[in-house]
């Protein structure tokens, strides 16, 4: 049973009340709900907190409040498609070599091609998640200050857990902002305080800014590591995203952080995080039951959370042609998801991380819309570890990392290449464990790019590629090419502007104080 448990139908009915249906950013950030219920008489009981934190964690998990996938907290487009993970796979995934898709949903073949518009439904969609997202922070934030603790009655061990509750979600604010710093740039910036005016830009570097603050703030406030709650955050998750933030600090404002990027990674493994011993473990059905090296997941439960995002999303959109899906613990496949064969030539034959399905697939891929073109890649499944079933099998068990020890190994390989101190023997060592528990040959010596294509084998479909391949500088240059980059069958470099998102065009409608991103 997982301990955080989130509920579509049952989390945070108060938070319903407080819903927001983002259209627009300017229109649903810039003033509170209106509503009837108000957080006025919410917070003055201790035992709606967890109830309205859930809602905060299933902002990553789900599409909104209702059961099924038909309405979410983002209008114009489907619950399911609308889900933070899902959208967040689309833009940092399948945007690269890592994934195509087959399906030719509006506009969702112009990711792998690198040919989206700020008109394209799927970036829109994620922008809008993302400000969904910190407008239910910025109502928790709100009313969890201990002047608003005071007035609502709040005391004793309660205010405290009301304030490791406030660090969560300032945790989550930072997460999506970075999210946002990451793939857009320069955005609307809103918080706690922004009520009744038209959001202002903040630019990149400022934002990176404000989430390392953040993040250190809340910091200061979560639990230690592995005392929270399973599904919650503590302070390893705050060093493992400021170790991230640092890594591409000179992406974000052209300055190098690397030491820091150690420093972070360093508090990590001292908080005695260890790799489980088996990879394929890690995503399956029971992974979060004696997961040592886990950091934070997003929790997913085939009774709780019935939605076709997520897990569920990355199990059966994997899943075609000849395969079978009782082999992947669940009742059918949708024909999307497959690989291209430059991220299958990164593997050695009997390195376990690379996981392919090759029956009735070919290597090359002529047709991105054709399941058989492309082969199929293993990765998660709604199977526990001992073989046994998972509870549904439409709807998946299995648990989604967001940070783990593997990342804090790489990053720490990487940042001492890059110049930020550390030990050289102690990074190849982190790396040859990754190595020795995939079956993959050791290595005596290190260097760049073998960190680059070490991350796309051990983090495949975690979220972190694209990321990647903008700091290596190859996303969207001639460097680096696989099939179908700019919509040729070989791959062709994009313009750098791809670099970045563009904002949406029914933002950048009615807010004048929105710049559109270069290149849109």
């Amino acid at each position: 049973m997982k301990n955080f448990k989130i509920k579509k139908t049952s989390i945070a009915t108060i938070f319903l009340a407080l819903t927001l249906s983002v259209s627009s950013c300017v229109d649903d950030l810039k003033q509170e709900p209106n509503v009837g219920v108000t957080s006025a008489s919410v917070f003055k009981d201790f035992s709606n907190y967890k109830n309205m934190l859930a809602k905060l964690y299933g902002g990553l998990a789900v599409g909104g409040q209702a059961s099924g996938d038909g309405s979410g907290d983002v209008s114009g487009i489907d619950g399911g498609f609308s889900i933070y993970t899902r959208l967040l796979y689309t833009m940092q995934v399948i945007t690269t070599d890592e994934a195509v898709i087959g399906w030719n949903d509006g506009t969702l073949h112009e990711f792998h091609k690198m040919i989206w518009t700020p008109a394209n439904e799927f970036n829109n969609a994620m922008y809008f998640r993302l400000f969904t997202e910190i407008a239910f922070c910025n109502e928790f934030i709100r009313n969890t200050t201990d002047e608003m603790l005071n007035t609502n009655g709040i005391s004793g061990a309660n205010a405290d857990e009301a304030r490791v509750m406030r660090a969560e979600a300032k945790f989550l604010r930072a997460q999506a902002y970075y999210h946002l710093l990451d793939m857009y740039g320069n955005v609307p910036f809103v918080d706690e305080t922004t009520i009744g005016t038209v959001p202002k830009q903040i630019m990149r570097a400022d934002l990176f800014n404000y989430v390392e603050t953040q993040l250190k703030e809340a910091e200061a406030g979560l639990k230690a590591p592995k005392t929270n709650e399973y599904g919650r955050l503590d302070k390893a998750a705050a060093w493992s995203l400021l170790a991230r933030l640092y890594l591409n600090a000179k992406v974000y404002n052209g300055t190098e952080r690397y030491t820091d990027v150690i420093e972070n990674c360093d508090k990590v493994i001292a908080a005695g995080y260890s790799l489980n011993p088996k990879y394929e473990n890690l995503f399956l059905a029971d992974n979060n039951v004696n997961n040592p090296e886990n950091i934070f997941s997003v929790v997913y439960d085939g009774v709780r959370t019935q939605t076709n995002g997520g897990t569920t999303y990355l199990v059966h959109a994997a899943i075609g042609g000849s395969m079978n899906p009782a082999e992947f613990g669940v009742n059918g496949g949708w024909g999307g998801l497959r690989t291209t064969k430059a991220f299958v030539n990164k593997f050695e034959a009997s390195d376990l991380r690379g996981r392919f399905y090759k029956d009735g697939q070919t290597l090359e891929i002529n047709d991105l819309g054709n399941f058989n073109d492309g082969y199929a890649f293993i990765k998660y499944k709604n199977l526990k570890s001992n073989g046994g079933a998972a509870q549904d099998v439409q709807w998946v068990d299995t648990d989604l990392p967001m940070y783990r020890l593997a990342d804090i190994y790489l990053m720490y390989a990487e940042a001492v290449l890059r110049g930020g101190g550390g030990s050289m023997s102690t990074a190849v060592g982190y790396v040859n464990a990754l190595r020795t528990r995939a079956n993959a040959s050791t290595i005596s010596v290190i260097n760049l790019d073998f960190i680059l294509d070490e991350r796309s084998r051990e983090l495949s479909w975690e979220m972190t590629r694209r990321t990647d391949l903008i700091r290596y500088g190859r996303f969207t240059s001639s460097a680096y090419l696989w099939p179908w980059k700019g919509n040729a069958k070989d791959g062709i470099a994009v313009g750098e502007y791809r670099n970045l998102f563009p904002i949406p065009n029914n933002d950048l409608a009615v807010n004048p104080n929105l710049k559109q991103n270069p290149g849109y």
